[in-house]
């Protein structure tokens, strides 16, 4: 009767420290490829714990609703804050002071000059735009910012957009609105030596950009103390004393 044909166990090998161990190939037989380590990077596809093309725990999730529709949602804001500097124009036209001129007659010619040469009438009209478009700015930024509390660079940019469009729409809506552009058939209407009111004109064209501005800083602001916060990646999946690590050792 013939014995199995079993192949006798490998030689043991000496280690430097005067034991004995099991040859190299066997040890590195034992270590599973780099891809199949749970944790590792570029492993097990949908492994739980394994690392994703774009982070340790898993594969990428897009955040945010898609850029899609935050351009949709971008486009929105951009046309309705637009169509509140109708509002601003009309407040600035009721409530800007009044600049009264006076006609004469002088060599048979009209001139127009102001009744109140040292009168702060005319800074008051800008003035007043920029108050109203500063309030406009908080107001809109708030109502923004309620509406969608993530934020979001279309959302912010679409906002910025809208308020100088607004800014533009109010300015040109007040002139017209305002007393007529022609003084010089004005003051012969009303007759010579009668004061009659300055068209709104808006000396200061940097008011513009006092609503768009205002905009952005309250929704930045609003965004940086209430808005959503990014997870923590390492709160989200705590390790434990004695649990694998990253790359499924044995932590110490």
């Amino acid at each position: 009767m013939t014995a199995p044909l079993t192949p006798p166990p490998p030689p043991r090998e000496p280690s430097p420290n005067g034991g004995w161990q099991q040859p190299a190939a066997r040890h590195a037989a034992a270590v599973p490829p780099h891809d199949a380590i749970p944790g590792a990077p570029g492993g097990i596809p949908g492994h739980p714990g394994s690392h994703g093309p774009y982070g340790m725990y898993g594969s990428y999730e897009q955040d945010g609703p898609g850029m899609k529709t935050e351009l949709r949602e971008a486009a929105i804001v951009t046309v309705v804050v637009a169509l509140l500097g109708a509002l601003l124009g009309v407040l600035w036209w009721r409530l800007a002071p009044s600049v009264p001129l006076v006609g004469d007659v002088v060599d048979d010619s009209w001139v127009v000059y102001f009744k109140d040469s040292e009168g702060e009438q005319a800074i008051g009209v800008d003035g007043t735009f920029t108050l109203l478009a500063l309030a406009f700015g908080l107001v809109s930024a708030v109502a923004v910012f309620l509406w969608r509390r993530r934020g979001g660079v279309p959302l912010v940019i679409g906002l910025a957009v809208g308020a100088f469009l607004g800014s533009l729409l109010a300015w040109w809506l007040g002139v017209r609105l305002g007393p007529t552009e022609d003084v010089i058939a004005h003051a012969k209407e009303v007759g010579k030596g009668v004061a009659f009111s300055a068209p709104l004109k808006l000396g200061a064209k940097g008011a513009l950009l006092a609503w768009p501005l205002a905009a952005l800083v309250v929704h930045l602001g609003l965004t940086a103390l209430f808005g959503p916060r990014d997870a923590d990646p390492y709160q989200q999946h705590p390790q434990e004393p004695g649990k694998q690590g990253p790359y499924g050792a044995p932590r110490a």
